[in-house]
């Protein structure tokens, strides 16, 4: 058990989303982000599997094969594309397993615990490519919907490829509703649309 260092850990962590948001001008999502890590269904089982260069989710998840913290934690947070998964219909009413389309804002306060995260796990191995470096690593495997996909991963791309300045802007920008960037695809040449 390791609540110290996870307490510090987690809220290391908030402040920083807390800060991000509150540049976008998200303020009230800032204050009330990751709420829910410090109760007791999240904290405790955060400070058993602790270890400081990644989500103790996981290692919950390698020991016991399920993390419940997880599910406690995805059920209450807007900002992660697992709240949003649900059956969903086709235009011609058919049922299926996915993603539904994530509203903007919390497409936005994803972006920012994405850095977050990146920034408090690899510290000084941090830069500006390894959010997108860590979404492009799991999102053939992951149900979020098409359009949500492609939002967060422009904001990414954006970081790595113009900065945290640029990011920011283009992620305000995308609040007040501007127009989405195109990237060439780097497998085809083509955009990404």
């Amino acid at each position: 058990m390791r609540p110290f260092a996870h307490f510090k850990t987690i809220t290391e962590h908030r402040n920083l989303v807390c800060r991000y948001c509150f540049r976008l001008g998200l303020r009230w999502q800032g204050i009330t982000h990751d709420l829910s890590k410090y109760s007791p269904a999240e904290f405790w089982r955060g400070a058993k599997y602790y270890l400081g260069y990644r989500s103790p989710n996981d290692e919950e998840r390698i020991e016991t094969g399920v993390s419940m913290a997880w599910l406690h934690h995805k059920g209450r947070n807007k900002h992660h594309f697992e709240y949003w998964i649900d059956y969903c219909l086709t235009p011609e009413g058919k049922v299926y397993f996915g993603g539904n389309k994530m509203p903007m804002k919390y497409v936005a306060e994803m972006f920012c615990d994405r850095v977050a995260a990146s920034r408090i796990y690899l510290k000084d191995k941090y830069t500006d490519g390894s959010p997108l470096a860590f979404y492009e690593q799991s999102k053939s495997r992951i149900l979020i919907h098409p359009e949500t996909g492609e939002e967060i991963e422009t904001m990414l791309r954006v970081l790595k490829e113009e900065g945290e300045e640029a990011a920011f802007a283009y992620v305000r920008s995308r609040l007040a509703g501007g127009p989405r960037r195109e990237f060439a695809d780097p497998d085809t040449g083509g955009n990404t649309e």
